[in-house]
């Protein structure tokens, strides 16, 4: 334990002891903790601590400077001197705070020294200003560097105040309660840095956390749309396998030619297939969790099915009203999906975040996409919270940026949500300007 606890306070206060460690500003929202300043001084107030420091020891320099000058040059130039290596120990904790503990150490050694004639090493000078001084230094330093230097510079600054002490021939009367004092205010300021440090730590885990559980409900999101992606674009597939196998038979004497450009359509038709079912599989495997909602094998809802999902959704208490704009045409399968999950998933957002409130769906066939509109009321009483608040929105616009659409998610003005979404859809040639065949 001693050879271990000897090896940290050499690595703490000897190795790299004048390394370069300069203090950052603070951060920019403190500027906004003095919103009476102008803007120019709100900048500057995230350098308050080096100016704070910087003016004490100003004053350190200044207090000693006055109280002890006196006839002489010698003794002007000795005085201003230890003036300046005093106030030097604050002012080099902006930048290399191990070394300023060090420099402090010697300022204090060379006043004791120097007044080796008064009854006591805090006396004179050294009572009135350097050691304050030092203990301030040692203060910094714990608040910039880590928490268990205050027990290691404690140690280092009382064993060298005792040897001073015995090596003078002084009374050490003063030396204990001054060491308990000081092992108090260290021993605060040591908490501080523990409290700051966990604190951040703390900041730091809750930000890490929150990115993760986002990047992992994306990948769920993606991965639900890779299914369904796949149950459309299978049955598209299938049916070009099976029209490209069924088309030799359907014209008299086929060239063999086109015979073989059938016959490779409906193998690459086929092999698709199979690329498409594998793919699935890796995903199903990775996450076996992410399809357990429903029925694997069901057909995926289209806006057809809008019908049941509402009735489902006033069953749960959810007040609902629809309203359909422009001539309703069939649109691509996941148009129609991701249209009846952007409305399945913000009536389900309403329910959570929303009770008692009214919702209102919008579904307008426009020329050139579709459009969804779902607003909400505010909640006529509390809401349960809801820790995957944010996630639904998230696999909302993940649907639509898929299909080239935009999507606003926002509160409205009466504290309700609203939900506003646009998929374009690439007009088919032979269709006419309302969405119908010619």
């Amino acid at each position: 334990m001693a050879q271990g606890a000897l090896h940290r306070l050499r690595q703490d206060l000897f190795v790299d002891a004048f390394a370069f460690r300069p203090m950052p500003p603070l951060d920019a929202k403190v500027s906004r903790w003095v919103p009476f300043l102008p803007r120019r001084l709100r900048h500057w107030a995230r350098w308050a601590p080096h100016f704070v420091v910087g003016f004490f020891s100003v004053c350190v320099f200044l207090a000693i400077l006055t109280d002890e000058s006196g006839s002489g040059a010698l003794r002007g130039i000795l005085v201003t001197g230890f003036s300046g290596l005093v106030a030097a120990g604050p002012m080099l904790t902006l930048f290399r705070p191990v070394g300023a503990y060090w420099l402090s150490v010697g300022a204090f050694v060379v006043s004791a020294v120097t007044y080796a004639s008064i009854s006591s090493p805090f006396a004179s000078v050294v009572g009135a200003a350097a050691f304050p001084t030092h203990l301030v230094v040692m203060v910094l330093v714990v608040l910039r560097t880590r928490a268990r230097l205050a027990i290691e510079m404690w140690l280092v600054t009382f064993a060298t105040a005792a040897v001073l002490t015995a090596l003078l021939g002084k009374d050490p009367g003063d030396l204990p309660p001054v060491a308990v004092f000081c092992g108090v205010v260290l021993v605060s300021a040591a908490a501080v840095r523990a409290w700051r440090e966990e604190r951040r730590q703390v900041v730091e885990t809750r930000t890490v956390t929150a990115e993760e559980r986002s990047r992992r409900t994306l990948l769920e999101e993606r991965a639900l749309i890779a299914r369904e992606l796949h149950d459309v674009v299978a049955h598209h597939m299938s049916v070009i396998a099976i029209q490209a196998e069924a088309a030799p038979y359907r014209v008299k004497d086929t060239p063999p030619e086109l015979a073989t450009s059938f016959s490779t359509i409906r193998e690459n038709a086929v092999a698709a297939l199979a690329e498409l079912r594998r793919i699935l599989g890796v995903v199903r495997s990775a996450d076996p969790d992410a399809f357990a909602e429903g029925d694997p094998e069901a057909p995926q809802p289209t806006l057809g099915s809008l019908d049941a999902l509402l009735a489902s959704v006033r069953s749960a208490g959810l007040t609902v009203e629809t309203v359909t704009t422009g001539a309703p045409r069939p649109l691509p399968q996941g148009v129609e999906l991701s249209a009846y999950r952007i409305v399945q998933e913000a009536l389900s957002n309403a329910l959570r975040h929303s009770p008692g409130a009214e919702a209102h769906v919008e579904i307008s066939y426009v020329l050139g996409g579709l459009g969804v509109r779902i607003v909400n009321g505010p909640p006529s009483r509390l809401a349960k919270p809801s820790p995957g608040a944010g996630h639904g929105v998230l696999g909302m616009r993940e649907r639509v940026q898929m299909l080239g659409g935009e999507i606003t998610a926002d509160h409205t003005e009466d504290g309700g949500f609203e939900v506003a979404a646009f998929i374009p859809v690439v007009r088919k040639a032979g269709e006419n300007t309302v969405g119908g065949r010619a």
